[in-house]
């Protein structure tokens, strides 16, 4: 008789314990479905902001921008001048 209570304790543990770690790991697997969601979302909005930031990097547009906001104009080509790169470490 205490052999079969003590067989019957032990299956009501190992039962209990056996719901206890499916709901665990539902939880952690419902848990990592709103992690890979958040990750599509971020990988969307790096997209957009790449997007973004290329646009406002257009040549044009700064060009834009230089010329009448800021009333920059290209130098006359008697004003240029070109200056050779010179080696690190080289004495003048």
């Amino acid at each position: 008789m205490r052999f079969n209570l003590l067989l019957l304790a032990i299956l009501v543990a190992c039962a209990l314990s056996l719901v206890s770690s499916q709901h665990k790991a539902r939880k952690l697997y419902v848990e990592l479905q709103k992690e890979h969601e958040l990750a599509k979302q971020l990988d969307v909005e790096w997209g957009q902001l790449q997007l973004e930031q290329s646009t406002w990097a257009m040549h044009g547009r700064v060009e834009k921008i230089a010329t009448q906001k800021l009333n920059m104009r290209v130098p006359p080509a008697t004003r240029i001048q070109n200056v050779p790169p010179t080696s690190v470490g080289s004495n003048p």
